[in-house]
C-alpha cells in the first residue's frame, strides 16, 4: 500500500507498476480517499476570508495522491484486468463517489467557492484562472450543491448506483467478447483469408491446445474474418455473435443495465433542474442545447442519405453479380465492400499492409511530430511498464527539454477491452514553480506480430494509430497551471480535434514517404498505391456517414428525452434507427447493449461530437493544406492555441486564434464527397 500513498521513488515520478500488488489498492484508495478528506477540511475551516488562492486553488490541487492511484488502476482494469481487479473495482467506486458526492455536497465548502464566484468581476483573475473559477463553480451547482438535503440524498443514491451499473455494464461486455470462440478445423473453411490471419488464429489455437484455427471477437481477429472469408454460413455466425454481444439470455446480459442507467441519468437530470440528460450534458459543450444537436445530426443526414442509399444500391448490385443471392445481408456488407474497392481501385488492404509495418508507423508518427511540434521520442528501458507488451519513450523539445513520457501498448489479450483510446496517467500541471510534465498512453489492439511476419496494420488501423497520438499529443503538450484544465480536459466536442486532425497526415504522400516502407525491400509505398488511398477515401462514405449519424441519434434518443417508456431495448433501439438503416434488421442483435462508448466511456449524449470535430479537423486540415502540410508557422499556431492550451478558455475561441475564422462545414462535405 505505501508504495501508492508515498511519492514514487521513480524516474520522472513514473508509476512503480513492477512494485505494485492487486492487494496493494483498495487500501491505498481508502488512505488516499482519507487524505482528499483532511485537505478538503483544511479548506473548509481556514479561518481567512476566501480568496481564490485560498479556496480555488487549493480546492484544485488537493485530492492528488488519491488521483494518481486511481488513474493507475483503473487505467489497468481497462488495459490489463483479471477477476479479482474487476471486484477491487466493484468494491472501491461506491467509496470514490461517496467520496465526489461529499465533496460536491459539502455546503461549508461551497459557501466559501460562491464567495470567491460573486466578487470575480473585482478580482482581476487571468483567463486561465477565470475559467478554473467557473469550472469549480459549476461542479457545485451542477452537482447538487443548491438542492435541499432530501434531494441530495437521493443524487448520492443516484451517483452511486450509476457507477456500479457502469462498471458491470464493462465488465459484461468484456466476458462476451472472451467468452466467444469460432474454432475451425476445415482448411477449406480458411477460403480467401490473408496468409497472417490464417498464422494468427493458428497460434491462438495452439495457445489453447487446440487443433485448427481460432478466431475470436476481438477486431484484428475478427475484421479480417467478415472481411474476406469466402464462407458467407461461417461469415454470418461470427457478426451475428459479435452483434448479440450482452444481448443473450446468460448472466452478461445488459438489456436491463442499459435501461437503468437511461432511467437514472434522466431522473439525476430532473433533480438538478434539467429537462433531460443531454440537456445538463450539453450545457459544457460547445454544441449546448439537444435541439443544436438534433438539427446538426440531422442536417447531415439530409445530405448524407441519398448518396448512402446510391451506395447501398451499388454495393447490392454488385453482389448480386459476383455471388448470385437474394439479399445483401450485415455480414456482407464488409466482405463486399472490400471486393467493390479492389474492383475500382485495384485497391486490396492486403497489398498495403506489408507497408504498414506497425514500428515503422509508429516511428512516422514520431517522425511527423518532431517536423510539426519539434518532438522527439526515444525508447528507454528503465521505466516501469504494466505488461511486457508496453513500450516506454522519454519526449523531448528541441532543446532536450522532457516534455512527456509516452507508454504504447498494441496488442490484444484476455485482461485488455477491446478498441483503442489514449489515457494518462499523470496530468501536466505547474505547480510550487514546477512546470509537471505528463505520462500519456495510448492503448490498441493491432494484429501481434508471427513467427514469420511482423505487426502489419491494414490502412484503417493506420489512421487508428494516428487519431490515438493525436489524442497523446494533446496530453503531452499541454502547457497549463491547472490540472484539471490540462491536456484533453477540454469541452467533450471538442477533444476529438488534435486526434481526427492527425489522421489527414495519413493520406499525404509526403507523409507517407517517412513510414510507408515495404517490411522487406525496404521499398517506400508506390505513388500509384498513394493516389488510389487518396482516390477511395471517400469511397462508401455516405454509407459510413449515416451509420455514425445512427449512433449519435440513438445515443440522443436514450438520453435527450424521458426514457421511462422503454420496455424493451431492441424495439426502442429499431424505431431509433429507421432512418439511418439499410441492412435488413438481425433479430439476434442488438448494439445498444455493447455500445460501451454511452454507457460505459463519456460520451452519453456526445456521441455526435465525432461528428462535429470532423468539421473542425477538416476546416483546420484544409488552412495546413493552403500553407503546406509540415507548415511551421501553422503547426506553431495549432501548437501554441489548441494542443498547449486545453481546456483554459472557451473551444471556438482557441479554434478562432489558431485559424482566424470560425470553422466552415464545407471542407468536411468535400472531403467525404457529398458535395
Amino acid at each position: 500500500m505505501k508504495i501508492l500513498i508515498n511519492k514514487f521513488q521513480t524516474k520522472h515520478d513514473t508509476a512503480p507498476f513492477a512494485s505494485i500488488e492487486l492487494k496493494d489498492y483498495k487500501p491505498a484508495i481508502i488512505e488516499g480517499i482519507a487524505l482528499t478528506k483532511k485537505e478538503i477540511d483544511d479548506v473548509v475551516n481556514n479561518t481567512e476570508a476566501p480568496t481564490f488562492e485560498n479556496t480555488i486553488e487549493t480546492l484544485e490541487f488537493s485530492g492528488q495522491t488519491l488521483d494518481r492511484i486511481t488513474s493507475i488502476f483503473f487505467n489497468l482494469n481497462s488495459a490489463e484486468t483479471s477477476d479479482e481487479m474487476q471486484k477491487i473495482a466493484q468494491e472501491v467506486s461506491p467509496l470514490l463517489t461517496e467520496l465526489s458526492n461529499d465533496i460536491t455536497l459539502n455546503k461549508e465548502l461551497f459557501e466559501r467557492i460562491k464567495k470567491v464566484y460573486d466578487q470575480k468581476d473585482a478580482l482581476d483573475l487571468s483567463i486561465e484562472q477565470n475559467t478554473l473559477l467557473e469550472k469549480k463553480y459549476k461542479a457545485f451547482t451542477r452537482n447538487g450543491a443548491l438542492l435541499p438535503e432530501e434531494k441530495k440524498s437521493r443524487l448520492r443514491e443516484i451517483d452511486t448506483e450509476l457507477a456500479k451499473l457502469s462498471l458491470k455494464f464493462g465488465e459484461n461486455a468484456l466476458a462476451e467478447t472472451n467468452n466467444y470462440e469460432l474454432h475451425i478445423t476445415n482448411e477449406n473453411d480458411l477460403k480467401g483469408l490473408p496468409e497472417d490471419t490464417i498464422e494468427t488464429a493458428q497460434a491462438l489455437a495452439k495457445n489453447k491446445n487446440k487443433e485448427g484455427w481460432l478466431f475470436t471477437l476481438n477486431m484484428p481477429s475478427y475484421l479480417p474474418f467478415v472481411t474476406y472469408a469466402e464462407n458467407r454460413e461461417l461469415r454470418k455466425e461470427l457478426s451475428i455473435a459479435y452483434g448479440k454481444k450482452c444481448f443473450q439470455k446468460n448472466d452478461f446480459n445488459n438489456e436491463d443495465i442499459v435501461i437503468k442507467i437511461a432511467n437514472l441519468r434522466h431522473e439525476r437530470a430532473n433533480l438538478l433542474g434539467y429537462q433531460t440528460h443531454a440537456h445538463f450534458v450539453l450545457e459544457e459543450r460547445m454544441a449546448q442545447t439537444p435541439e443544436k444537436v438534433k438539427s446538426f445530426l440531422n442536417d447531415l443526414l439530409i445530405k448524407a442519405k441519398p448518396a448512402a442509399e446510391k451506395e447501398f444500391a451499388q454495393l447490392t448490385s454488385f453482389a448480386k453479380k459476383t455471388d448470385s443471392f437474394d439479399q445483401l445481408e450485415k455480414w456482407d456488407g464488409v466482405y463486399y465492400s472490400e471486393k467493390l474497392k479492389q474492383e475500382l481501385f485495384n485497391l486490396d488492404d492486403e497489398k498495403l499492409k506489408p507497408y504498414f509495418e506497425l514500428q515503422k508507423v509508429q516511428a512516422g508518427a514520431f517522425e511527423v511530430a518532431n517536423k510539426l511540434f519539434g518532438l522527439t521520442f526515444t525508447e528507454v528501458f528503465d521505466i516501469d511498464k504494466y505488461h511486457e507488451d508496453v513500450h516506454t519513450f522519454e519526449v523531448t523539445d528541441e532543446k532536450g527539454n522532457l516534455v512527456a513520457v509516452f507508454y504504447s501498448d498494441y496488442f490484444p489479450r484476455e485482461g485488455k477491452r477491446n478498441g483503442a483510446w489514449m489515457t494518462s496517467f499523470k496530468h501536466q500541471y505547474v505547480q510550487n514553480g514546477t512546470n509537471e510534465r505528463p505520462h500519456v498512453s495510448i492503448v490498441c489492439n493491432f494484429t501481434k506480430p508471427t513467427p514469420t511476419k511482423p505487426s502489419l496494420l491494414t490502412f484503417q488501423e493506420v489512421t487508428t494509430l494516428f487519431h490515438e497520438f493525436g489524442h497523446a499529443l494533446h496530453g503531452m503538450l499541454a502547457n497549463t497551471t491547472y490540472p484539471s484544465l490540462s491536456g484533453t480536459s477540454v469541452f467533450w466536442d471538442f477533444v476529438e480535434l488534435p486526434s481526427q486532425v492527425m489522421e489527414n497526415w495519413c493520406y499525404e504522400p509526403e507523409a507517407l514517404a517517412i513510414f510507408a516502407k515495404h517490411y522487406q525491400t525496404g521499398e517506400v509505398i508506390p505513388q500509384e498505391y498513394v493516389n488510389k488511398i487518396k482516390e477511395s477515401a471517400s469511397f462508401l462514405e455516405g454509407m459510413a456517414t449515416l451509420r455514425q449519424l445512427s449512433f449519435g441519434l440513438l445515443d440522443m434518443d436514450f438520453h435527450g428525452q424521458n426514457p421511462s417508456g422503454i420496455t424493451n431495448v431492441k424495439t426502442f433501439e429499431k424505431e431509433s434507427m429507421q432512418n439511418t438503416t439499410l441492412y435488413p434488421d438481425v433479430a439476434e442483435n442488438c448494439m445498444s447493449t455493447s455500445f460501451s462508448h454511452i454507457f460505459q466511456g463519456g460520451y452519453s449524449s456526445g456521441y455526435y461530437s465525432y461528428k462535429w470535430a470532423e468539421v473542425l479537423d477538416a476546416d483546420a486540415f484544409a488552412y495546413f493544406q493552403e500553407n503546406g502540410i509540415f507548415n511551421k508557422e501553422v503547426a506553431d499556431k495549432f501548437k501554441n492555441n489548441v494542443l498547449s492550451q486545453g481546456g483554459t478558455d472557451h473551444p471556438m475561441t482557441l479554434y478562432k486564434k489558431f485559424r482566424g475564422q470560425e470553422p466552415k462545414p464545407e471542407a468536411l462535405l468535400k472531403r467525404a464527397g457529398l458535395i
